[in-house]
């Protein structure tokens, strides 16, 4: 590092006299962010984390592209016979007259209209609770924290009686408006927004005449959108794996998501004169997985950034 310094120099007579300003280079005893202190053991450790997060992935392609009589006959973590992928995809897509493309629709419009409405929600309401003043907001904000603590299953049965007073069960409905709620969603933006829309910048847009609607969506919408991005691939991951509430909510197959249909092809072959398919139940499995790895490698950049705001403060 650099610091500026008086120097001084020695005439003959041992005076030390002073000369004029400049900078002398001083060696830092402290490793900067350039040159970080390696860790055997983090990395280590690291590794492991790696290996044991994809073998599950790795183990489902393998055998995605087995027989259903290669799975029994063969090393779990290694092909076997002839690479039956495609053709496995093929029965997949046409078991049962294509029910699976109908789950396929049924887990998409779940998304979009829960978890693209719970992100929507948390978005405004965050926004809200972030830069406006009211009574209650201590009230509010402790109401939130509590119902982050609440898991969804302990909820699930209370909405299924309410549900089914209203008369909704067995349809999308009952799925769609129970996800439109995403406590930790609100919470998330609204701690995003608190840091990342400043106070000064709406009472300046309000100075110029700009209202309400317009500031939030011309301004401070786009300086929100990391923390968007991150509601979203977290309300996205819940909807899209959701099992326990569409197990209580609907009975017929052709409302089921995808949990729900792949674990009935599952139960099939415990069932008296059903048909085993674990090889398509697999392979299914790995066609559900793939919009999800999409979705995070497309929106990686911006829910790396939606995570480490705040982290730093000036």
């Amino acid at each position: 590092m650099s610091v500026a310094v008086e120097p001084t120099r020695t005439d003959k007579h041992g005076t030390r006299q002073k000369t004029k300003p400049g900078y002398v280079r001083m060696k830092s005893t402290r490793r900067g962010v350039d040159n970080p202190r390696r860790s055997v053991l983090l990395t280590v450790l690291t590794g492991i984390v790696l290996v044991y997060s994809l073998i599950p992935l790795v183990w489902l392609f393998i055998n995605s592209s087995k027989t259903q009589a290669d799975l029994f006959t063969s090393f779990g973590l290694w092909f076997s016979g002839d690479f039956a992928l495609f053709g496995n995809i093929g029965d997949t897509l046409a078991y049962d007259d294509g029910i699976f493309g109908r789950w396929f629709l049924n887990t998409v419009l779940y998304v979009v209209l829960g978890a693209g409405g719970a992100t929507f929600l948390a978005v405004l309401g965050g926004y809200a609770l972030a830069k406006f003043s009211f009574p209650g907001k201590k009230a509010v904000f402790a109401v939130v924290i509590g119902a982050v603590a609440v898991p969804g299953t302990a909820l699930a049965v209370p909405t299924f009686l309410m549900f089914s007073e209203m008369g909704l069960t067995n349809t999308p409905w009952s799925v769609i408006i129970p996800s439109l709620i995403s406590p930790f969603g609100l919470y998330l933006m609204w701690t995003f927004a608190s840091e990342a829309i400043p106070t000064e910048l709406l009472e300046s847009a309000r100075m110029d005449g700009a209202g309400e609607f317009r500031t939030f969506f011309q301004i401070c919408l786009p300086l929100l959108g990391p923390g968007i991005v991150t509601v979203l691939l977290f309300t996205m991951v819940a909807t899209w794996n959701n099992y326990f509430l569409p197990l209580i909510m609907l009975k017929d197959p052709a409302w089921y998501p995808l949990t729900l249909g792949l674990n009935a092809w599952n139960a099939q072959a415990s069932t008296a004169g059903g048909e085993a398919i674990f090889n398509l139940v697999i392979t299914g499995s790995l066609l559900t997985i793939l919009p999800l790895i999409a979705a995070f490698l497309l929106l990686q950049r911006y829910w790396q950034s939606g995570l480490s705001a705040g982290a730093v403060k000036e």
